[in-house]
């Protein structure tokens, strides 16, 4: 019984990352349908309108976001709305959350240049961190964090971590991108396919 138990498990291990991502590539497409499909439906009479059209319909609304999202306007409005969500008790820790993890996306523009991964050597153990901004912020004393940049250091199976000013010559740059080293701590390393370029990391120490 132990092993049917084992075997179900790894079966299901190996079965349940592929089932959630489709379902989800499923879900946005479905909704984006239903959601834009009734939408179009409403300008376009029926013998125009073809399955598929609030799909596209979403692609579209989704490019032109991205588009806009570096218009001042566009930013302003944004961060208005994020402000009113910050007040709002639960939805901010929710939003937040997700906000942190998408804000690890490729392209983010400029400010993705500075999520760099990096290493630090605390108490004979190498942690991984993110160096999330080249500069202090203004309204911290400058005097005490003069060499110092803030690190981000998340925490494994959670969403939540902590930020550390860590001094500059103790970190160690790594090739490693952003995405693939908030992968690999958020599984705690559990089957990581990168380990060997964490231990060619180390061993340049």
């Amino acid at each position: 019984m132990r092993r049917i138990w084992t075997t179900f498990i790894s079966g299901l291990a190996a079965v349940l990352p592929v089932t959630l991502t489709l379902y989800l590539i499923y879900w946005l497409g479905s909704t984006a349908e239903t959601v834009l499909g009734n939408a179009l439906k409403v300008v376009l009479d029926e013998q125009h309108y073809r399955p598929g059209l609030g799909l596209l319909a979403g692609f579209a609304v989704v490019l032109i976001v991205g588009t806009l999202i570096n218009a001042y306007m566009v930013r302003w409005f944004i961060r208005r709305g994020e402000a009113w969500l910050a007040r709002v008790p639960l939805i901010k820790t929710i939003y937040g959350a997700i906000k942190d993890i998408t804000n690890f996306l490729p392209g983010q523009g400029d400010r993705r240049d500075t999520r760099r991964v990096v290493l630090w050597l605390n108490d004979n153990a190498y942690m991984i961190g993110f160096i999330t901004s080249n500069t202090v912020s203004p309204h911290l004393p400058q005097h005490i964090l003069a060499d110092r940049v803030p690190v981000y250091f998340p925490k494994s199976y959670q969403i939540g971590g902590y930020t550390l000013y860590v001094l500059k010559s103790e970190l160690i740059e790594t090739d490693m991108a952003a995405e693939e080293a908030m992968r690999l701590v958020l599984i705690g390393g559990v089957n990581a396919t990168n380990d060997e370029e964490l231990r060619h990391e180390l061993g340049h120490r």
